[in-house]
């Protein structure tokens, strides 16, 4: 799975004579392998440079580029710099947001005179945005391995354990599943460390009467999974109630909104609407969504400070909450992938409350 030739047909669009990559997930997305290595990509070919830890895996697997290998004497620059001289390319892109003033300042002095450093992030921030059918075909298993964990979790939680303990199991079934490592570091909360959206996992003993939320995801074939779900151990309040039904309720209400060419802060206000119809406005502190794929986070978001249309093939995730501090929260999340006219959810994990 690589995508130089979408690369190199968006380098006259940006008036660039080459593309530099060097970021993990911008290596992968170009030439569907993970090296440490440097791509360069030109209208007439692409070069994939990296060492000898990973030059006879890469010349098996990366495809549509001339693979070369570093060595002391001859490095990812020098053979960048000697690429770009023979064949007289003097606009060179780069991706800004993940480039250092260091390594810019290095990359200047090591170019070839005349040589143009030209920031382009957003050619792959815009190629990366829309997934395509591969993509999707990883994005999709990486779910099912995660709707799978939370299915064993269920099993697994009971009175006594520690936040710690599920974090661990979490991970274990995610891995035993085929999943190649976790997405981010997932996130257990019991009772009251719940009002924290982003709580680390700890020695809270989980108890009767606690609503738990988990939040984790994982990595199938380079692509990311989402997910967060609140269960309650023991016959949760009434209030408890009130407000999971509320996030439920605006969860489905973001859900049906969403669809390809709206601007991301309409997706967030369809489900923020419900929050604050109910009280709960100031307690929704995040926003309804952010795009994944290679990373866990990436761009266009459902947020309220998002103009952007998100086009077809965004895959976003769809978790509102409700925090209420020093005493519980709760948040549902799923993965959507947006459509003309509506969207997809690839989640497939219950949403009704579940009382342990």
């Amino acid at each position: 799975m690589n995508h130089l030739s979408q690369i190199a047909d968006k380098l006259s669009q940006y008036d660039l004579d080459a593309m530099l990559i060097v970021s993990e997930p911008g290596e992968r997305y170009a030439v569907g392998f993970q090296g440490e290595g440097y791509v360069l990509v030109t209208r007439e070919g692409s070069r994939y440079s990296t060492d000898g830890r990973y030059i006879e895996a890469a010349q098996k697997q990366v495809t549509g580029a001339e693979v070369v290998l570093i060595s002391r004497e001859r490095s990812h620059l020098a053979l960048a710099r000697d690429f770009l001289e023979a064949r007289g390319l003097k606009r060179v892109g780069f991706e800004s947001a993940a480039v250092s003033v260091v390594q810019h300042r290095r990359w200047q002095e090591s170019f070839p005179e005349g040589c143009e450093l030209i920031p382009a992030q957003e050619l792959l921030d815009g190629l990366r945005a829309s997934k395509d059918r591969e993509e999707l075909a990883a994005m999709v298993q990486a779910q099912k391995i995660t709707d799978a964990a939370f299915g064993e979790i269920l099993n697994y939680i009971r009175p006594g354990m520690t936040e710690q303990e599920v974090a661990a199991r979490l991970v274990y079934e995610l891995l035993r599943r085929g999943a190649r490592k976790v997405s981010f570091d997932p996130i257990v909360a019991a009772g009251a460390n719940g009002s924290m959206p982003h709580a680390v996992p700890g020695e809270t003993v989980i108890q009767k009467g606690m609503f738990i939320t988990m939040d984790f995801g994982c990595v199938y074939d380079g692509y990311c999974s989402d997910m967060t779900r609140t269960v309650a151990v023991g016959q949760p309040t009434q209030e408890m109630e009130r407000v999971y039904e509320t996030v439920l309720a605006a969860q489905k209400a973001g859900i049906a909104a969403a669809r390809a060419g709206m601007p991301g802060r309409e997706l967030d206000a369809a489900a923020r609407k419900v929050i604050e119809e109910a009280g709960y406005g100031d307690y929704f502190t995040h926003s309804f969504g952010h795009s994944l794929g290679l990373e866990i986070h990436e761009s266009p978001n459902a947020s309220p400070s998002e103009t952007r249309p998100l086009p077809a093939g965004t895959v976003i995730s769809a978790e509102p909450g409700i925090y209420l501090p020093g005493r519980f929260g709760v948040r549902i999340e799923d993965v959507l992938v947006l459509e003309e006219g509506g969207c997809r959810d690839i989640t497939q994990s219950p949403k009704n409350l579940i009382v342990l």
